[in-house]
């Protein structure tokens, strides 16, 4: 895997693609006679099209599976001949810069997509090899799903919090969640607030994912010695503002960017962990001592993504006595109220959701907050002391998404529970 996963090697050019599951499971069969280049291009095509984030191609004994994952949900389109697969598996490696003799390893690459009067969309490839044969995952990285702060779906007052918290000249401000759940765009969405000519902004990623004009971006490369902890200890002595750390995953990287927050810069990161009290525990277990942790953090961030209801068949209903207890539970809801009750449509291939929207909890470390950390309280502790302070945990912020008619409850408790 030792390539510089940076570089885009090939292009596909983009023709034609469906609209709807149901056009392209139909059309998959038919587009097998064409050219694989036509056949790679349609397929991408209606990736995009149906606003996919991954293509899947899952080896059989028999044949080859084709998933998309929509809303983060995999879907099934279709599936191809192993015959096809082998030709549609070297034409990906070619244009991905991937070694075509090479099938025992994983191996990492990237191309672009190319469509007129559209910005290029670049796709990172990873093949994995299988009992059948190497899997490929094409992740689409569409330069219209970065948004701004104001566009994340954020609370009023989260809103304020972040605005505020992302303009103070240090500190760490760390966002966690589990893969998937949109924690980079959310930090980009705060590059984009905080940049300016005045400002040197320096990320280090793992891969890039999204290039961004007027920010330096770097990518790590541990065949050649470029890891977090490396290129972060190197971006510091360039003197910078603000700087994006992709992950933070072992103790070097940890203590180098809690010191960098310490001594004059604004530091953005990410954690895998389950809510935002679990961020101290997290950071401790890596080895980090408490009271840096305490002094460099600023705000720590939980989020999830969930699905939206279909804007086209939705509607809103009286919702059943087990639902009206669980939100009144959570919530001081004291009029009635309505839910809302996903039917699909042809708008939404059926599934009754469309789009997806952050659901979100943030801990800020004021004074107090910093002493109760101190005191070494245990991870359900922090939880409970920072709701007494106002935080909203992630499922109400699901739930009064569900009382704005947004999403339903089933969703609420699919990707967050209380």
């Amino acid at each position: 895997m030792g390539q510089d996963r940076e570089k885009i090697t090939g292009e596909v050019a983009l023709k034609e693609g469906s609209e709807t599951l149901q056009d392209l499971t139909r059309h998959l069969s038919q587009k097998q006679g064409e050219d694989i280049t036509s056949f790679l291009s349609f397929l991408l095509a209606s990736a995009i099209r149906l606003d996919a984030s991954d293509v899947h191609t899952e080896p059989t004994k028999e044949n080859i599976k084709i998933r998309l994952r929509i809303d983060g949900l995999l879907e099934d389109v279709g599936q191809i001949p192993l015959a096809l697969y082998a030709t549609l598996l070297s034409r990906i490696k070619l244009v991905a810069g991937l070694k075509l003799n090479v099938s025992d390893r994983p191996q990492d690459g990237r191309f672009s997509l190319i469509a007129p009067q559209s910005a290029p969309i670049e796709v990172r490839t990873a093949t994995l090899p299988s009992e059948y044969g190497e899997s490929v995952v094409l992740r689409i990285l569409n330069p219209k799903n970065l948004i701004t702060l104001k566009e994340l779906g954020l609370r009023q007052d989260l809103q304020e919090l972040f605005e505020k918290e992302i303009k103070k000249p240090n500190g760490m401000i760390i966002v966690t969640g589990p893969t998937g759940s949109g924690k980079t765009t959310t930090l980009y969405a705060f590059l984009y607030e905080v940049k300016n000519p005045e400002l040197k902004i320096i990320t280090i990623e793992d891969p890039i994912e999204y290039h961004l004009e007027g920010i330096s971006q770097t990518q790590t490369n541990p065949a050649k010695g470029y890891d977090f902890a490396s290129g972060l200890r190197a971006i510091v002595r360039q003197d910078p503002d603000v700087v994006l750390v992709g992950e933070i995953r072992d103790l070097e990287t940890a203590d180098i960017a809690l010191q960098a927050a310490l001594t004059g810069h604004l530091v953005f990161s990410t954690l895998h962990t389950n809510d935002a009290a679990g961020t101290i525990s997290r950071l401790t277990s890596l080895g980090t001592k408490l009271p840096t942790v305490a002094s460099a953090l600023t705000l720590i961030i939980a989020q999830r993504l969930l699905r939206k209801v279909c804007k086209d068949c939705a509607t809103l209903i009286v919702p059943s006595q087990e639902q009206a207890k669980k939100i009144r539970e959570k919530l001081p809801v004291k009029k009635d109220f309505k839910v809302p009750l996903p039917h699909g449509c042809e708008q939404c291939n059926g599934k009754g959701y469309k789009g997806r929207i952050g659901i979100f909890e943030a801990i800020q470390i004021d004074d107090k907050t910093e002493e109760f950390i101190l005191s070494e309280p245990s991870t359900s502790a922090l939880k409970n002391f920072a709701m007494e302070k106002g935080m909203l945990t992630m499922y109400q912020d699901g739930l009064l998404k569900v009382l704005e008619g947004i999403t339903t409850i089933e969703e609420v408790e699919r990707v967050t529970t209380e």
